[in-house]
């Protein structure tokens, strides 16, 4: 019987079953099966002997052991730190990710919630047709700033013991703001406006909002500048170098090493874009998306243009047709783009990867630092690895965001507020991603050496440019001819000669495939290189929109 079963059906000596971890051989962690125990029953029996009987194959083996005093809600609880931390964004890689905390977190979405409810109450203040809520005095103004400014943990811990008693996120906001404004003889005349005609979501769409738009310009974006710049560095610095390409991981027509560097630069840069202009929106018009309430109540005002007008002010456009959610539409559409550009990181850390593998780069050490528990000689390229997988799990994460948000039932169901909660995962995994692929390009150092050797011993790359001359002059079955010079062959330099020398063209023709070798046969893989800059649209410190 494995340790991890309940002993029912077992010769106990007492009626309460108990279940013990297969990993948790001590005494101490037993405790009662929750499928069975009456915990009632578990308390009037806190100290006695358990004999069981455990049956194998013929044989039986008889253990008796004494179950010490347990409490009946005993649990291993430990306090929260970096190495109890379910998620290891949370835990182990807590300092490279750090910086995303106080805009996707619990406290971030807090702290936007009470940015919204407030600056609510203050464009309530200058609509005119509102005059139950006069225009506030510059201090009553300051003071409601001040709730936003000096926002604090301690805050956001009020905001979470209101909503023990509350059960419901944003009305516990609604009711810290009315607390805290209780003592300011101005604003406690109209505390009742604080979530004036909002429904949650008037609130919670345009925190979610907020956060993108702050993570993404102060943390995303500029880490996405830093990558896409690093390898656009490398391209330029290594534009002159000759590579061997490699097709289906065959020996191909050369590149240079920049080159195939500013090609990731591009791309990653046109991705990075595209994430920019991606339009963040937001939503104001109360349960079903009419402004029903604010109609009933103050039927002269026209609604859609404050909301309007008040989404807009937060630097948020505006949607206005919605039911009682903003759709997502446009966080889809983000997350896709983010999901792309790592598709196009996975590439280039693969990519690097392998010219690791073929020796193209080496990695600088550091001392101390050990490559392999076994093979001291290893120097493994963990931080492309690294970037990789958590590429995968960003991935992953946001294409559910992706998939799952833009569906609701109806006017709104509740499962977008739980997906909702996980954006700091898929971005965290992200930023980890990409401060790791940067630790790695910090680490390479070219190794010509091996880049050289590679091209002096394929010379039978040079069979496309011999028979595409070859068929400018019309020599007949070009391509058949270099196929069987070098199909299954060692091709050399010699031979090559020989074959151009006794082909019938012009003598400029032939001196131009007599003049090339691997190492010069690379197109214009060097201007490309060299003019990735220009070609790119990075435009760096541009703020998403």
């Amino acid at each position: 019987m494995e340790l991890g079963a309940c002993f029912r059906g077992l010769n106990f000596n007492q009626t309460t079953p108990y279940c013990i971890p297969s990993d948790q051989h001590s005494i101490k962690f037993w405790r009662p099966c929750n499928n069975y125990a009456s915990t009632a029953l578990f308390h009037a029996r806190r100290s006695f002997c358990c004999r069981a009987t455990v049956k194998g194959n013929n044989s039986s083996v008889e253990a008796v052991e004494k179950v010490k005093t347990v409490s009946a809600d005993y649990s291993q609880d430990v306090e929260l730190s970096s190495l109890t931390a379910l998620c290891p964004l949370d835990g182990r890689y807590w300092t490279k990710v750090k910086e995303l905390s106080p805009f996707t977190s619990e406290f971030g979405l807090i702290r936007f919630r009470v940015l919204v409810e407030i600056k609510w109450l203050l464009k309530l203040s200058q609509i005119p047709e509102v005059p139950e809520v006069p225009r506030f005095s510059e201090e009553a103004e300051s003071f409601l700033q001040e709730l936003i400014d000096g926002f604090s943990l301690d805050d956001a811990l009020e905001v979470k013991n209101i909503e023990k008693v509350t059960n419901h996120d944003v009305k516990a906001v609604e009711y810290f703001l009315k607390q805290r404004c209780l003592s300011h003889l101005e604003i406690a005349q109209v505390l009742e406006f604080f979530h004036f005609a909002c429904t949650s979501e008037d609130i919670n769409n345009l925190a979610h909002a907020l956060m993108l738009k702050e993570v993404l310009n102060k943390v995303i974006l500029p880490v996405m500048d830093k990558l896409i710049t690093a390898i656009s560095n490398m391209a330029t610095a290594n534009a002159c170098i000759p590579m061997l390409s490699r097709t289906h991981g065959q020996p191909a027509s050369p590149t240079t090493l920049g080159k195939e560097m500013a090609i990731f630069a591009y791309r990653l840069s046109r991705e990075r874009r595209n994430i920019s202009q991606v339009e963040i929106l937001g939503k104001f018009a109360g349960a079903v998306g009419n402004y029903n309430a604010h109609l009933a109540a103050y039927p002269n005002v026209n609604w859609p243009r404050v909301a309007e007008e008040f989404v807009t002010s937060l630097g948020i456009s505006f949607n206005p047709y919605v039911p009682q959610i903003e759709p997502h539409d446009y966080m889809a559409k983000l997350f896709h783009s983010i999901i792309q550009f790592n598709n196009i990181l996975v590439d280039f850390d693969r990519d690097v990867w392998g010219y690791i593998s073929l020796g193209y780069f080496k990695q600088i050490t550091k001392a101390g630092e050990i490559g392999s528990s076994t093979m001291p000689h290893k120097v493994n390229p963990i931080d492309f690895e690294n970037s990789e997988g958590n590429l995968g799990m960003a991935n992953g994460g946001l294409s559910h965001l992706s998939t799952k948000l833009p569906i609701s039932r109806w006017q709104r169901d509740l499962t977008d507020s739980t997906v909702l909660r996980n954006m700091g995962v898929g971005l965290g995994h992200s930023l980890l991603a990409y401060k790791s692929a940067l630790q790695g390009i910090a680490k390479l150092q070219v190794n010509e050496a091996s880049l050289i050797e590679d091209l002096d011993q394929t010379w039978e790359v040079l069979a496309e440019p011999i028979q595409t001359v070859m068929r400018r002059y019309g020599v007949p079955e070009p391509y058949e001819k270099l196929k069987e010079l070098t199909r299954g062959r060692a091709v050399t330099k010699e031979r090559i000669r020989e074959f151009i020398e006794g082909l019938d063209i012009p003598f400029e023709a032939k001196k131009g495939l007599l003049n090339l070798t691997p190492h010069t046969y690379v197109g214009a893989a060097v201007e490309l290189a060299k003019n990735v800059d220009r070609s790119m649209s990075l435009v760096n410190g541009a703020r998403i929109l």
